[in-house]
């Protein structure tokens, strides 16, 4: 399975780009943060204005036009689509199953006030252990699974006050 990554430049174009695409540009890196860049007979002069690699927003320059890129992978998607972006975070009053799998730990309790980040279960799902954070500060209402039960898609895990 290919890796992807979707690409938004300046908030209103958006690109999919495979591993395959990237093993396609041919760049040689011509200082600690410029590149020359061939890609199909084209040339391409660019550099990296900033970098916020754990917020994936770059700023890029490319032959003196500058852009705003955001990167996103596959990750990424499911974080969002499951309603745990930044911007939605605060929002949340449950947390669902994001992929089928079985419960092999619950860090939390009912009434447990727990910290943004904080772990709360691990969900085994294709044989990876997936350790689902709490996405805001607040107090654990219920958890509706327990320990050794096998969840499905979407069904609901916990809920908070």
């Amino acid at each position: 399975m290919k890796n992807w990554f979707k690409v938004v430049v300046d908030d209103n174009q958006e690109f999919k780009i495979t591993s395959d695409d990237i093993l396609e540009i041919d760049a040689l890196q011509t200082s600690p943060n410029s590149y020359h860049i061939l890609k199909q007979n084209k040339s391409f002069a660019a550099e990296i204005t900033k970098k916020d690699f754990y917020g994936k927003n770059y700023g890029v320059n490319i032959n003196n036009s500058s852009y705003e890129v955001v990167i996103s992978d596959g990750l990424d998607l499911l974080i969002s689509d499951m309603g745990f972006a930044l911007s939605s975070a605060k929002d949340i009053d449950s947390i669902s199953a994001p992929m089928p799998g079985l419960i092999l730990e619950i860090h939390v309790q009912t009434g447990q006030e727990v910290n943004e980040d904080d772990p709360l279960l691990i969900l085994e799902a294709m044989k990876m252990e997936n350790v689902i954070t709490s996405p805001r500060d607040g107090i654990i209402k219920s958890i509706s699974v327990k320990k050794g039960d096998t969840v499905d898609k979407n069904q609901l895990l916990i809920e908070f006050e």
